[in-house]
């Protein structure tokens, strides 16, 4: 009786070293790329010359790594304008600023009495990039001293 349960426990040793032996893997996946998109808020389709849109963003990630970092950049492919950041931060067409929130808003003053049009990208450290593009047509409408058109 006593070989017998000696048998079984080194037989169930066995297994279980065979098990451990089997299932050791010296690959260790850490997932460290995560989709994102960026979500805005609907935005003014036309805009006056030093008129003000406001461009409320959200960057909603799929995952979290600690060590991804976030840049914006911009590009003005019509008209005129500038594009700042809710710190004040002029951005210059090109130029890489890091994204420190996840929640932001641009301001974007068209300088342009004509159309104006410009493209965002939203860039992570794995170099993905979501490509934002917003278009503003001209609000030339005179008003009349009193306020009506």
């Amino acid at each position: 009786m006593r070989t017998t349960i000696y048998k079984m426990l080194v037989g169930c040793y066995m297994v279980a070293a065979l098990v451990l032996v089997a299932a050791c893997n010296d690959k260790l996946d850490i997932q460290t790329r995560y989709p994102f998109t960026v979500e805005t808020m609907p935005v003014p389709k036309k805009l006056k010359v030093n008129e003000t849109a406001e461009i409320r963003c959200e960057l909603k990630r799929e995952g979290r790594w600690e060590d991804t970092r976030y840049t914006i950049r911009w590009f003005l492919f019509d008209g005129k304008g500038t594009l700042k950041t809710d710190d004040g931060t002029v951005l210059l067409p090109n130029d890489r600023y890091p994204l420190t929130q996840e929640t932001f808003r641009l301001y974007y003053t068209s300088q342009s009495d004509e159309q104006s049009g410009f493209t965002v990208w939203v860039e992570d450290s794995d170099n993905q990039s979501v490509e934002l593009e917003f278009d503003f047509n001209a609000d030339n409408d005179k008003e009349d001293e009193d306020g009506t058109e």
